[in-house]
């Protein structure tokens, strides 16, 4: 690729988050946000513990993505909690929907440059590991990219980050600790897993499910690794928090059905709401 080409593209991804945010800072003014939260599937309402809500639309937002998940509202959410200032993602972008993975990373960099310091994803996921049963909330330290694609692909732009971030603390251990000390103090079961990111939109076969286990992963899903890159790379600290919501070992694995995964999910989200409300008041 010529450097003009090169220089054009990362012109066009600075122009792009900042145009979002001169429309964003329309409807928040100065509130600057510090923490981060992605709502994933069954998961949106988490957006109701967040107190003095000023509500953004995606498609007002020029240059956001629009998701086309019907489970997923498609808005930004700003407010507090535990006093502390967030900005939460009502829904989130998957490769899947034929977004590109820098336009389902978008947003992270529209959080970050608003002053995002901590992001917190959540998502919801099959598991191959008969210790992450149905229901649970999943800790995840370490994640497996079979995506065939990464959204750092393509010429770097240095003021978002380096071209070869490092990704040995991807999940920042200080918050996965806290998330553990939460746990324990409201007795909620975790297990802390390794996530499989795949494209969907389809299940797993029973092969690939066996694959993922056999390669050392303990949960499989279609998001969650793309926006944790992106984080990374523009030096955000990360925890991921997922809901088990289907159990894909040999002895459990049968077809699945989809209002059954919602269901599961919006069961698990007390606890999983719990987790974030007290990571947050601690931080």
């Amino acid at each position: 690729m010529r450097q003009k080409e090169m220089t054009v593209i990362k012109t066009n991804l600075s122009h792009q988050i900042k145009t979002s945010i001169k429309y964003i800072r329309t409807k928040i003014k100065k509130f600057t946000p510090e923490i981060g939260i992605i709502l994933g599937t069954g998961l949106g309402k988490f957006s109701r513990e967040i107190e003095d809500k000023i509500i953004v639309s995606y498609n007002k937002i020029p240059g956001f993505p629009v998701s086309t998940v019907a489970t997923h509202k498609g808005e930004l959410v700003f407010g507090k909690i535990a006093n502390k200032p967030v900005i939460a993602m009502v829904g989130r972008f998957h490769y899947y929907e034929g977004y590109s993975l820098q336009q389902v990373t978008f947003p992270v960099r529209v959080m970050k440059a608003l002053g995002v310091k901590v992001l917190i994803i959540s998502s919801a996921v099959g598991s191959v590991n008969d210790s992450c049963p149905c229901g649970m909330v999943v800790l995840i330290k370490d994640h497996i990219n079979l995506l065939g694609n990464n959204p750092l692909i393509g010429p770097n732009d240095d003021s978002l980050g380096p071209r070869f971030p490092d990704m040995y603390d991807t999940y920042d251990k200080r918050l996965l600790e806290l998330a553990r000390q939460v746990s324990e103090e409201n007795r909620i079961k975790t297990y802390e897993a390794i996530y499989a990111a795949m494209t969907g939109p389809n299940l797993e076969t029973p092969a690939e499910y066996r694959m993922v286990r056999i390669i050392g992963a303990d949960v499989v899903g279609m998001s969650t690794v793309p926006e944790a890159i992106v984080a990374v790379h523009s030096g955000l600290r990360v925890l991921a928090l997922a809901v088990v919501t289907d159990l894909a070992t040999p002895s459990a694995l049968k077809p699945i059905n989809l209002d059954e995964i919602i269901q599961i999910a919006n069961n698990a989200e007390p606890h999983l709401s719990t987790i974030i409300n007290g990571v947050i008041a601690k931080l």
